[in-house]
């Protein structure tokens, strides 16, 4: 369910990347003001995230998840009703804040349903609609918009929220309330509570206490230094194709496809190998920052984009970053109910998820206006290739912060 739910969220927020070309003649978008639509959505996107991460912990996964979810389905609609740059920024930013939800109680949800063996490989398989979105949105996006025209991609897409939301609604309750769930399948659940784990002994935190807490600011470095490249990755891609290889957008594009379906192998092998390791008798957080490292060193080969002008290469190279990012999502994920107490785990989800957001709200206006500059000088390859530039180097810098942080640092309890 949550895999699928994460699936509808990514199509969601793909829909204007693929629709920017058409829209730049419909509606008079240019490189500039559709930065600010990214920044409308990434700074709504970040309050959400906190807003919702504590909520969700208030009143539980079914309740806080369904919200989320009817919001940004509502909010994808509106995307219809709108015809210029403000609109879009307006809708985008109710889009920013309905789907920041989608994190805290995907992650609050795997730790209430497994133990922390299986917890990152849970979560890459759930993580793993991040990429099927944008696999499957390059494909129904031009279908739709052939059939029919660009409002009806929102009204479509957008009805797709509402369709899961009833058999959330029937399906999905926590373990103690499950009634389908036997004795056996709750204790194997719950193995972590019986083993001796070191424990926080404040359970309930408050938000401003949490700041104060090195395990927070492990969470919140991993998404401030990445979150950017990713959203750089989905909003600026198709326009990368078809700025550089004239590739149209009108049509289903194999190239976005192969480029978001390596992610799918990153976030299942991501989650799979810090599970090994952990399987192996490596420490839990050992297990999840050799994964990390990993990651960060396969995002460098990016810097070897400038060097070529075949497309496919350029694929290859692209899938290699998002499917090691998505490897990296997986665990920083993942570690967040490793080394935070369980009622908390959505808070610190929506305080780390606001910060990368807040990032990523800012990363948009450097894009749009380097891409705006090298644009206006016919050479726009440079503006990308200094991007790129930027987008191998960040990963590295954020597992060595990491590993200061965690230094002597133990897991908590589930």
């Amino acid at each position: 369910m949550i895999f699928f739910a994460t699936v509808i969220n990514y199509i969601d927020r793909q829909t204007i990347g693929l629709l920017k070309p058409y829209l730049e003649d419909k509606v008079g978008l240019t490189e500039l003001n559709y930065s600010y639509i990214v920044m409308a959505f990434a700074g709504m996107y970040a309050l959400g995230y906190v807003v919702l991460g504590g909520f969700i912990d208030k009143t539980g996964t079914k309740i806080g998840y369904s919200i989320s979810v009817f919001g940004w389905s509502v909010a994808t609609m509106f995307h219809a009703l709108v015809n210029n740059a403000f609109g879009f920024a307006m809708v985008r930013g109710l889009l920013g804040f309905s789907e920041a939800g989608n994190f805290p109680a995907g992650i609050k949800a795997t730790a209430e349903w497994f133990p922390k063996q299986e917890r990152a490989l849970a979560t890459g398989i759930f993580n793993s609609g991040t990429s099927i979105g944008p696999i499957v949105a390059p494909l129904l996006v031009p279908f739709i918009l052939g059939m029919y025209g660009w409002k009806e991609v929102f009204w479509i897409t957008g009805a797709l929220g509402l369709v899961w939301l009833i058999f959330w609604w029937i399906f999905y309750e926590i373990p103690s309330k499950q009634k389908r769930l036997r004795q056996s399948e709750f204790d194997y659940i719950n193995q972590d509570n019986k083993t001796k784990i070191t424990e926080t002994p404040v359970i309930k935190l408050k938000w401003r206490q949490l700041l104060y807490l090195r395990q927070t600011w492990v969470f919140i470095i991993g998404k401030v230094l990445t979150d950017p490249i990713w959203w750089f990755f989905l909003f600026w891609l198709p326009a990368y194709f078809s700025d550089t290889f004239n590739l149209n957008l009108t049509r289903p594009s194999l190239h976005l496809a192969v480029v978001y379906t390596a992610a799918t192998f990153g976030n299942i092998g991501g989650g799979y190998l810090s599970s090994f390791f952990i399987k192996k008798g490596w420490p839990v957080l050992k297990a999840r920052k050799t994964t990390l490292f990993i990651a960060a060193i396969a995002v460098t080969p990016v810097f070897l984009i400038r060097y070529t002008t075949d497309i496919w290469i350029v694929v290859g190279l692209i899938s290699l970053v998002i499917a090691s990012h998505s490897a990296w999502s997986t665990n920083i994920f993942t570690i967040v109910p490793d080394i935070v107490p369980k009622k908390a785990v959505s808070s610190v989800v929506g305080i780390g998820g606001m910060s990368g957001s807040i990032a990523s709200t800012l990363f948009p206006l450097l894009v749009g206006s380097l891409l705006a500059y090298y644009k206006s000088s016919g050479n726009i390859s440079t503006g990308y290739n200094i991007l790129f530039v930027i987008c191998g180097s960040t990963y590295f810098v954020a597992w060595l912060i990491i590993q200061l942080l965690t230094n002597r640092m133990k897991p908590q309890g589930s």
